[in-house]
């Protein structure tokens, strides 16, 4: 088997695909520069994976063949989308350079935890990921943080919903987390009440893209709100079947992003991939908590948006009304993007990243030499 110098890594199960999914092109084009593969802990995922993808995937079930399919392949780095506990396994492996590159950019709790501590390397959009992890850990080493901006909004898509003469409104509700602290889904407490909001706004469609992991979610509040908001879309549809109002409940979000006029969403990745891709439409963030200083305090993006509660999702419809007419929040989206993505322009993260897997990949073959790290390799940029 011939030397792979970069290896992806995904120990999820297939329902967690879409993590790793999202990095398929942009490791592609990685591949042009250094050869890689993927390496999946779950065979279950590889039928997933292989049908998206030329790149070599490998499955490794246990730890043993983990250890020889590693030694066979002798990579240089491996990168990490998630912080699977089976990441451990080859974290294990202490002659490659382990980099965490996650599969989005968030303001979620989880987006910054002790686990950034075990690799090498953490790839991060800008300031505001930075800003994250200096004051939300205790004794971490800032220089393992390196400025990648986000590689996935470089490439180009095709719009996935129709264009309509009508304005359309995204609502894309991100799922409930594996835990409370990270629960930042609206669809279970006021999903219907956003949707019909949306739906009295004039002259509107509404497209309807959840997380992925609300079409198959088994807690029973999720489950039946998601089924409550397809019913009251199919019920719009009926009466009024020009409007063409759509669920989407795959593929991916930035190609639906691109015919939409104005987002309502969560805290996930999804809003600030918004503000990167399309700052000079007006996005809607949810509070799910209900504590809204908490909300400017912790999530930068919700000083330039509008903010929706459950006490207050009635008056969504002339909210969402006013700012298609008149966008109040535009000049304080242009900041914040600076704020979450540096002075990135579409195309400087695909460079940014590929020339930071490099440096690694050179560094990792020096440190095996022995010759010691080259000042000033790889570092947080």
């Amino acid at each position: 088997m011939n030397t792979v110098p970069v290896i992806a890594y995904f120990a999820g199960d297939p329902s967690r695909t879409y993590q790793l999914v999202q990095w398929l092109e942009v490791l592609e084009l990685l591949n042009d520069v250094h050869p890689v593969c993927v390496v999946l802990r779950d065979p279950a995922s590889a039928p997933v994976i292989e049908s998206r993808t030329h790149l070599l995937v490998f499955t490794a079930a246990t730890l043993p063949e983990l250890t020889e399919l590693y030694a066979a392949l002798d990579a240089r780095v491996v990168l990490y989308c998630n912080n699977s506990v089976q990441n451990f396994e080859s974290l294990l492996d202490g002659r490659r350079l382990h980099v965490h590159v996650n599969h989005g950019e968030s303001d979620k709790q989880s987006m910054a935890s002790n686990n950034a501590k075990a690799y090498d390397r953490v790839f991060v959009a800008g300031e505001a990921a930075v800003q994250r992890y200096v004051s939300g850990l205790l004794e971490f080493d800032a220089s393992r943080l390196v400025r990648v901006g986000r590689p996935q909004l470089d490439l180009r898509r095709t719009p996935s919903v129709a264009p309509s003469a009508r304005r359309t409104i995204l609502y894309a509700p991100t799922w409930e987390g594996d835990a409370d602290y990270n629960d930042y889904t609206s669809v279970d407490i006021m999903g219907e009440s956003i949707v019909r909001a949306i739906l009295a706004v004039p002259d509107v469609r509404l497209v309807y893209k959840p997380h992925p992991k609300i079409t198959t979610s088994r807690t029973p509040a999720v489950a039946r709100a998601h089924l409550d908001i397809l019913r009251v879309m199919a019920e719009s549809s009926r009466r009024d079947p020009s409007a063409g109002h759509v669920p989407v409940l795959g593929g991916d979000i930035l190609a639906v992003m691109l015919g939409c006029d104005a987002m309502v969403t969560d805290v996930s990745s999804v809003g600030l991939d918004w503000l990167y891709l399309h700052t000079d439409k007006p996005i809607f963030l949810t509070d799910r908590h209900g504590d809204v200083e908490q909300l400017r305090e912790q999530i930068p993006i919700s000083r330039c948006a509008d903010i929706v509660h459950e006490d207050d999702v009635e008056d969504l419809t002339r909210l969402l009304s006013d700012r298609l007419e008149r966008d109040e929040h535009h000049l304080a989206r242009m900041a914040m993007r600076h704020h979450y993505f540096d002075d990135l322009h579409v195309g400087d993260s695909t460079a940014r990243f590929l020339g930071a897997v490099s440096e690694l990949v050179a560094l990792c073959e020096q440190l095996l030499r022995g010759e010691g790290r080259p000042e000033g390799a790889a570092t947080a940029g």
